[in-house]
């Protein structure tokens, strides 16, 4: 007969085996599950697909968005859609005006300011700082560094305005209020909020808005398997690990969206 301790070892293994092997990319783990690294998975949360060929994901239709050629997850758009109608309705206009960027997009958002085409906020050419690690940080108030962005995972997207000032008054102030109101109710919530509450990384941005249902279990997995060291691929990637951007910055959301 078999001891007893050679059957408790192979139901236990079985066991480990079936839970990992079941685990959906976006659903949230278990505290003291223990489950092996997925390098899909990892690629995933990096951006390192075309979102047009990614079978999760749609074109936002045009009346929805500001320009052709953006995509999402098919359970945000589908959402989204849901809480455009309902705003439409109380006289609120929601148009996402950028939504999936994956790693290759980014990285040109990230290098085009790095290397002084695109100028900072207040008119700053980054070649000015010569700090590589401040340059970094004066790029990371507003953008994020390639395989580190919520917008790579398709359930983050960006409405009507990239100004905070312009949802402070008038028609903006409406929408802005409205959405603090009622996105909840079709699962959305705002990352980058005041950072008044002690909240790490990127300044308050009031367009940006993300989808719980998928994105609480991206968030998690980028957590416990994202490294600083897989971050790669771009100018001052090195300083990821410095600056510590997955737990400054990946992490640095308000703690509603957690």
């Amino acid at each position: 007969m078999m001891p007893n301790i050679i059957k408790l070892f192979i139901v236990s293994f079985i066991i480990v085996c079936c839970n990992t092997s079941d685990k959906k990319p976006d659903q949230k783990m278990d505290d003291k599950e223990e489950v092996a690294i997925d390098t899909a998975m990892i690629e995933y949360i990096r951006g390192q697909f075309d979102p047009s060929k990614h079978k999760d994901f749609i074109s936002i239709p045009d009346q929805y968005a500001s320009r052709s050629g953006l995509y999402l997850r098919r359970e945000a758009l589908s959402d989204f859609i849901k809480m455009y109608n309902e705003a439409h309705g109380a006289g609120v206009s929601l148009i996402i005006k950028s939504a999936t960027r994956n790693f290759d997009y980014q990285k040109g958002i990230w290098e085009r300011k790095w290397h002084g085409q695109t100028l900072l906020e207040g008119n700053v050419d980054a070649r000015t700082i010569s700090d590589p690690k401040e340059r970094a940080l004066k790029i990371l108030l507003y953008s994020s560094m390639p395989s580190t962005s919520r917008h790579h995972w398709g359930t983050d997207i960006d409405l009507n305005s990239f100004d905070n000032s312009y949802f402070e008054k008038g028609r903006g102030k409406k929408e802005y209020t409205w959405l603090r109101e009622n996105a909840h109710k079709f699962g959305f919530c705002q990352p980058y909020t005041s950072k008044e509450n002690g909240r790490t990384g990127y300044e308050e941005e009031k367009w940006h808005w993300t989808y719980l249902p998928i994105s609480k279990g991206l968030t998690d997995y980028a957590e416990r398997y994202l490294k600083n060291e897989d971050i790669s691929g771009f100018a001052g990637a090195e300083l990821a690990i410095d600056i510590d951007v997955v737990g400054n910055y990946i992490l640095g959301i308000d703690p509603s969206c957690l």
